[in-house]
């Protein structure tokens, strides 16, 4: 057995690699040919155990994600099983591809439910998530106008931007979340907030908002009126979405129907529609979970075994 640490991954995979594996494990999970273990926390005096998993029997694979939480502060670890047999393949050190994983599958979820014109993108946060889904967004989608909000940060992260792909036409600058809202064709939440960022009635039509900021069931990042305002709500998994997603789950009564909410797997295999009209604003609420880790822990491991032969 083999350990794999951050840095390890950060070489072995990246978001080239990562976004087709995990569209990959999403639609297999959309068609039953794979299964999910939903989050479990068990806290005591401080400290928060979590775990998720997921078995992919397409990639021979099965694993879980188990992390701690003290004073905000998170560390990873993932366990991958061979699924065939059971043995024991690796473990690996989490934070890199908790990191990739959240971005790359937002970015599945742009190309599945932005409009094909999409240009010009507003990112609330600078940290890790905020900072991966802007360079994300700037090496794979066609948005050359990225605005970036934050409390602190937003400057130089914005400055950073330019730097590595100003020159391919894209423009990052650091605005107030009214500036950054007008005319936003993709609107991005990626804090720590437990209250909504913004008024859903500044939205454009159009737009798409993917939440990724949060996945407890007493926080959110978007108010009821971007909810109401929503043509379709987008989840990954619909059952942990109902028990995560305070997005959702803080909404007033009534504006969220759990039956119309979609997977995005089922959008991807084009088993449920995405987007319908260009003036619709679709929303994707994100929790993360154990199915992403599994594929992104799968492919580093064999990229690993594979550079080793």
């Amino acid at each position: 057995m083999i350990h794999l640490t951050d840095t390890q991954i950060d070489e072995l995979i990246r978001f080239p690699q990562a976004i087709p594996a995990l569209e990959h494990a999403f639609r297999e999970l959309a068609r039953g040919a794979a299964a999910v273990q939903c989050r479990v926390r068990t806290e005591a005096q401080g400290t928060k155990l979590s775990t998720l998993g997921a078995v992919l029997p397409g990639a021979d694979v099965a694993g879980a994600k188990v992390y701690t939480t003290i004073r905000g502060q998170f560390n990873f670890v993932i366990v991958l099983f061979r699924a065939s047999d059971g043995a024991c393949l690796a473990t690996l050190d989490a934070n890199a591809i908790t990191r990739l994983r959240t971005a790359a599958t937002t970015m599945l979820a742009v190309k599945a439910l932005a409009r094909e014109d999409a240009r010009t993108a507003a990112i609330f946060g600078t940290g890790v998530q905020g900072a991966a889904h802007a360079h994300a967004l700037a090496q794979f989608t066609d948005v050359t106008d990225l605005r970036i909000v934050g409390i602190e940060g937003d400057a130089e992260l914005a400055a950073s931007l330019n730097a590595a792909y100003g020159a391919k036409g894209m423009h990052a600058k650091a605005l107030g979340a009214a500036q950054a809202l007008d005319g936003a064709d993709i609107v991005i939440t990626a804090t720590r907030s437990s209250m909504p960022l913004f008024d859903g009635q500044a939205l454009s039509p159009g737009a798409f908002v993917a939440a990724i900021g949060s996945s407890l069931p007493h926080t959110r990042e978007t108010d009821d009126n971007t909810v109401a305002r929503a043509a379709r709500i987008v989840v990954e998994l619909r059952e942990q979405a109902r028990e995560e997603a305070g997005d959702l789950i803080l909404a007033a009564p009534g504006l969220v129907n759990w039956d119309s909410v979609v997977e995005l797997g089922d959008v991807l295999e084009g088993m449920t529609p995405g987007r319908q009209r260009d003036d619709e604003i679709i929303l994707y609420k994100a929790v993360g979970f154990g199915l992403q880790d599994v594929a992104l822990a799968a492919l580093a491991y064999n990229t690993f075994i594979a550079r080793a032969h």
